[in-house]
């Protein structure tokens, strides 16, 4: 039996991750609270924000960037996107 959470991005119960997908304190606050469908959508935005803005994930400024998008999207309701992304 899969463990649910009260997702607080899509603001509904669904399955919970499996494990922590972060470090740290923020690692075990998006495990208790984010869903994998959010985590899911977050990793395609994620990728889009890597590829479109050219970030070298070898800099701590732009693992830096990634954090604070990540928790502006996942616990803000920000609206996070690469700039000039157009979904198809």
């Amino acid at each position: 039996m899969s463990r649910t959470v009260q997702c607080l991005k899509l603001k509904k119960e669904a399955p919970g991750l499996d494990f922590p997908p972060y470090p740290g304190e923020l690692g075990t606050r998006i495990w208790q609270s984010i869903s994998k469908e959010a985590w899911a959508e977050w990793i395609a935005i994620q990728t889009r924000l890597v590829n479109e803005n050219r970030l070298n994930l070898a800099d701590i400024r732009a693992r830096k960037y990634l954090k604070e998008q990540m928790e502006k999207y996942l616990f803000e309701d920000g609206d996070v996107e690469a700039q000039g992304f157009v979904p198809t």
